[in-house]
C-alpha cells in the first residue's frame, strides 16, 4: 500500500490516455508553431556550417523583405498535423518504455503485400546494454520475421530500417 489514493499503474494510464489525446487532435497552430525554428533533417547545412529550419527553408520573403509568403510552410504545417493526427495509437507502449528507462533504438518495417508496411516491429533497450548486443537482438528479430513470412508462403519484398 502507498501513501497516495493511486498507483504507479493509474498515473501511467493516465499518461498514456493524455498522449493519445493530443496525438488524436493536434493543434493545427501548435503544429507551425513547433516547426518555425525546428532543424529539417535532410536538408544541406548553409554556408557557414548551420541546418536551416522549416521557417528557412519554406518561407519566402518579397523584395523588400517585409511581406512573407507563408503558403509552403502551411502545406508542410497541415501535411504534418494530418501524420501525427493518422498515427498508431502506441501512446501506452511510449509511458511504459519512458517509466521503464528505455530508450527507442530501432525501427523496422516489412513490405510484403502492399505498397506501405505489413508490418513494423521497434526495438527499445536500456542505455547500457552493449552495441553488439543491440546488433544481435535485432539481426535475429529481422531474421525471425522474414523466416515467419516465409513459412506462410509470403517473401518480404523488403525492409526499411528507418521505420
Amino acid at each position: 500500500m502507498t501513501d497516495h489514493p493511486y498507483t504507479d499503474n493509474d498515473l501511467r494510464a493516465e499518461a498514456a490516455r493524455q498522449h493519445a489525446t493530443l496525438t488524436d487532435d493536434p493543434d493545427l497552430m501548435g503544429v507551425g508553431e513547433q516547426m518555425e525554428y525546428a532543424w529539417v533533417p535532410s536538408v544541406e547545412t548553409t554556408e557557414d556550417g548551420s541546418a536551416r529550419t522549416w521557417k528557412q527553408l519554406l518561407v519566402v520573403e518579397d523584395e523588400t523583405g517585409d511581406d512573407e509568403d507563408y503558403t509552403a510552410f502551411g502545406e508542410a504545417q497541415r501535411k504534418i498535423h494530418d501524420l501525427i493526427q493518422g498515427a498508431a495509437d502506441v501512446s501506452e507502449w511510449a509511458v511504459s518504455l519512458g517509466a521503464a528507462g528505455l530508450t527507442r533504438t530501432v525501427s523496422m518495417g516489412w513490405y510484403v503485400t502492399g505498397s506501405g508496411w505489413d508490418l513494423a516491429v521497434q526495438i527499445a533497450h536500456l542505455p547500457g546494454i552493449k552495441p553488439e548486443v543491440c546488433d544481435e537482438i535485432e539481426s535475429a528479430v529481422r531474421l525471425a520475421v522474414e523466416r515467419v513470412f516465409r513459412e506462410h508462403g509470403l517473401v518480404p519484398r523488403g525492409l526499411d530500417t528507418s521505420a
